[in-house]
């Protein structure tokens, strides 16, 4: 499985912890930076990282800022994108079986490295559950493409 990454300044120390858990546990990863410490922009890292699972280069993708607020945001504004801020491992296993969440949204500075790691555990090996909820998700992109431009 292929995995988009990217983090701002704010985030690029657990993006390089879920890097090296990623590789370790056998996935591909496609990596959007930042690769410096120094003040950027999240919206530069996180939209490339977002197209590229929409457009299927990528299946699922994780994007980190300080807080995760931030590039949750922006990765919603792509068409085809549910990403979840997820801060427990419990919303990030009910996201994936409920929500089909394909996007991860997490803050550094919200949760420590190795509850991080979990969390990324659980929602790339959720499966989504189906049934009603693809009804559901099915809404979702109805209004998605309702109000997009």
């Amino acid at each position: 499985m292929k995995i988009a990454l990217a983090s701002d300044h704010g985030g690029i120390n657990l993006k390089k912890s879920i890097k090296n858990y990623l590789l370790s546990n056998g996935y591909e990863v496609a990596d959007f930076g930042t690769d410096s410490a120094e003040s950027c922009d999240y919206p530069d890292f996180a939209l490339p990282a977002s197209e590229a699972v929409a457009n299927g280069e990528c299946e699922k993708g994780i994007v980190i800022c300080s807080t995760g607020i931030g590039v949750s945001i922006v990765a919603n504004k792509v068409n085809g994108i549910r990403c979840a801020h997820c801060h427990d491992t419990y919303c990030a296993e009910f996201t994936r079986r409920h929500n089909d969440a394909n996007m991860l949204a997490l803050g550094e500075k919200v949760v420590g490295e190795g509850y991080a790691l979990k969390i990324v555990e659980i929602f790339l090996s959720t499966e989504f559950e189906g049934g009603r909820h693809s009804r559901r998700v099915e809404k979702i992109a109805a209004a998605e493409k309702k109000y997009s431009r």
